[in-house]
């Protein structure tokens, strides 16, 4: 199959748009806070439930009805956009995710927390997809490769900053605040965003925008609930009988759409997601390693969360800061990525991140097995920079690998395509490791056996994301 080089596709007219340094950095402001908002909630779940009443079910709900409503809406998201315009879709999704964390922050009970945090996920939806589509058609040549490694760096550090600020805002207590706070932070920061936006973020949209195609939508939307719900809410539930159901419903709704966009390509309309797209081998290839790291990644950061808080009540902030080391080892490898891929390929570059976070992984279980009840925080710290190093050297290069040859007049439908499979592995990672780490560990006192359990499995992930990674195209672009 041909395929046709991002910087040869015009946009917009007869230029491309230029997106200045102010707007890159406002967008990835925009890349920044569904993904902060994902992972801010675990260290607050304790004072939530404690606050509210919740219980382990209606918690699992506060986490999984974000993660849903996010991961469903995404590749819609990513269309509207390239429909009405990008910058218009990421100004509306900016604003409404800034209403929706003010509703999450003011919720008084349980269920309007839930349904305030579907909400916030649906606004996610229409913005996050508007930041790679707006890098993809307003840059080119080093400024875009440039671009697309900030934003895999943003989203890796905002995995790990998410949770170091939640400890940080749970403790200080703002205001008496306490748990609103990690939601409430928010809205400051989307009127900013609002303002920057709007006088540095250029329009763009497709040359040739189609129409939303209904039945893949809806299809896509049911293929996902039908797996992300029932692993979500499973284990908290008892695993009542619509769980089965659904999960038994899965592969036909998963066909059902197959079928339906591939009707839909053939006979020359616009698919929801085109299966031409997925003929890209980067885009393949690249989907197939995303898929394992951001499952093992998210499942890693929900399950660390509630062992040192709950198995050693070494509180919110202590349990953030844990996580110190592994910030600062992907940010610098961030950075080191573009340089290291022109010298030696993505397809060298992702395989040695896979080993040094096995490695990290490794250690750290170790040391959880080895040291376990008296374990210190500090004792975490050089398994966490090594696995923050592998991490660093993997996610941004995957991005680029990912949308190298999708054509700029596909941005928002490739960019809705990625960051649905990376969310959706997200969801499914809190969902896995999540009831692995919980069905073992169901009291302190076995929390020690079950992280260590834990972490054997996901270097499992890690070994396959290692593997995978080995097929990914040499390209040194």
């Amino acid at each position: 199959m041909s395929t046709v080089r991002t910087a040869a596709v015009p946009v917009v007219g007869h230029a491309r748009p230029a997106l200045g340094p102010l707007g890159l950095f406002t967008v990835l402001l925009g890349a920044a806070l569904p993904l902060v908002d994902f992972f801010i909630v675990n260290v607050a779940l304790p004072t939530i439930d404690h606050d509210l009443g919740a219980g382990p079910a209606m918690l699992e709900l506060v986490v999984a009805g974000y993660g849903l409503a996010y991961a469903v809406l995404l590749v819609l998201g990513g269309r509207l956009g390239d429909q009405f315009g990008r910058r218009r879709l990421f100004l509306a999704g900016m604003a409404a995710f800034g209403l929706t964390s003010l509703a999450c922050g003011l919720a008084p009970d349980a269920w309007t927390l839930v349904g305030a945090r579907v909400a916030q996920g649906a606004a996610a939806a229409l913005m996050l997809p508007q930041v790679l589509a707006t890098i993809h058609s307003s840059t080119s040549g080093a400024r875009h490769a440039r671009a697309l490694s900030l934003y895999g760096a943003t989203a890796g550090l905002s995995m790990v900053a998410g949770q170091i600020l939640g400890g940080v805002l749970v403790a200080a207590d703002v205001a008496g605040t306490g748990w609103r706070s990690v939601f409430l932070v928010n809205v400051p920061v989307a009127l900013v965003g609002l303002v920057l936006a709007a006088r540095a973020v250029p329009e763009t949209r497709s040359d040739r925008p189609a129409p939303v195609d209904l039945p893949g939508t809806l299809l896509l939307a049911l293929t996902l609930l039908t797996l992300l719900a029932p692993l979500t809410e499973g284990r908290a539930a008892g695993w009542p009988l619509w769980t089965w159901v659904a999960l038994a419903v899965f592969p036909f709704a998963a066909g059902a759409f197959w079928w339906v966009e591939v009707r839909a390509d053939r006979a020359g309309r616009t698919p929801l997601v085109p299966p031409s797209l997925l003929g890209l081998v980067p885009l393949r290839r690249g989907l197939a390693v995303v898929l394992p790291l951001c499952l093992g990644f998210s499942g890693f950061m929900f399950v660390i969360a509630i062992a040192l808080q709950q198995g050693l009540a070494v509180g919110a902030v202590a349990s953030g800061l844990a996580l110190v080391p592994m910030a600062l080892a992907f940010f610098g490898a961030s950075l080191a990525g573009p340089r290291l891929v022109g010298r030696w390929g993505a397809s060298r570059v992702v395989p040695v991140g896979a080993v040094f976070q096995g490695l990290g992984i490794g250690l750290i279980a170790w040391t959880v097995a080895r040291d376990w009840p008296g374990l210190s925080v500090g004792s975490l710290l050089p398994g966490m920079a090594i696995a923050g190093l592998g991490q660093g050297l993997q996610l941004p290069v995957l991005f680029r690998v990912v949308l190298s040859e999708v054509p700029a007049e596909r941005a928002g439908v490739g960019s809705g395509v990625m960051v649905t499979t990376q969310q959706s592995a997200m969801a499914l990672g809190v969902a896995t490791m999540g009831s692995l780490f919980l069905s073992l560990g169901s009291s302190p006192a076995d929390m020690g056996a079950a992280l260590t359990t834990t972490l054997l499995a996901q270097l499992g992930v890690v070994a396959l994301t290692l593997l995978l990674s080995l097929r990914l195209p040499s390209s040194k672009a």
